[in-house]
């Protein structure tokens, strides 16, 4: 386990991201940062899929700074103490490494990310963009909803049920947004069907929030992460182009 660690940590350091750690009301939460070369655009905190802090969001991460952006992750399963990483590419195709994701997953709460949210927030200054993937979508959305006088764009990319009929689903919290709000969705897709996307939308435009909304057709979800296995390389990147113009 140390050595996966020490490998990911690895590829932090050749990446030029760098580990802090901020303080939160349940002890010490790890973070990444990305600072750009070239400092032209905004603070945003970067929301990982359910797979968790990796070297393929380190990758992700990494190219948002290089658009001009400072970039930070949070470890939002930080509660759990040291766990051996997943490997995205295998996980869900392995009964016990889908449990213990399952496991690990359902120890996250709205209350839990948006409280390592607020963490984030104290430590960025101004307004904030949020981005986030697969379970990170809805944590930006929900982000948007939570901290409406601090952030002002969040991008949700493949997310996943982003308007069902739970009490803490994002769309709920459409009344509150003041952000612009973009979302790549996978047209193939079953944590977000069309059914979702209606719900969604409808919510928005009750809300009077300005969003766009792209659906990239052949497309699974997934399809933005290189070390899963439905990553789509046509998709991902035309997801980043609409990325790089929207923050």
């Amino acid at each position: 386990m140390n050595e996966l660690i020490s490998a990911h940590l690895n590829q932090l350091t050749k990446l030029g991201g760098s580990r802090c750690i901020l303080k939160t009301s349940d002890g010490p939460m790890d973070a990444y940062r990305f600072t750009p070369q070239n400092p032209t655009g905004r603070d945003v905190i970067f929301y990982s899929d359910a797979g968790g802090v990796r070297p393929a969001m380190f990758t992700m991460a990494r190219r948002l700074a290089d658009f001009g952006h400072a970039v930070l992750m949070p470890n939002l399963y930080h509660r759990l103490g040291t766990y051996v990483p997943f490997d995205a590419s295998t996980v869900f195709g392995d009964k016990p490494e889908m449990e213990r994701l399952i496991g690990m997953l359902s120890q996250i709460s709205e209350e839990t990310a948006m409280a390592d949210t607020q963490t984030c927030l104290s430590a960025l200054k101004d307004q904030v963009g949020v981005i986030g993937y697969c379970m990170g979508g809805g944590m930006a959305l929900r982000a948007a909803g939570y901290f409406s006088d601090r952030i002002d764009a969040a991008a949700s990319i493949h997310g996943g049920g982003l308007a069902t009929d739970a009490l803490d689903s994002p769309h709920r919290l459409a009344q509150q947004m003041r952000a612009k709000l973009y979302l790549g969705v996978a047209g193939i897709d079953p944590h977000f069907p069309k059914i979702q996307q209606e719900r969604l939308e409808a919510a928005l435009s009750n809300a009077g929030r300005p969003y766009q909304i792209d659906v990239f057709n052949h497309a699974r979800h997934g399809f933005a992460v290189s070390d899963v296995p439905d990553y789509d390389k046509p998709s991902a990147e035309a997801s980043w182009l609409k990325v790089q113009h929207f923050f």
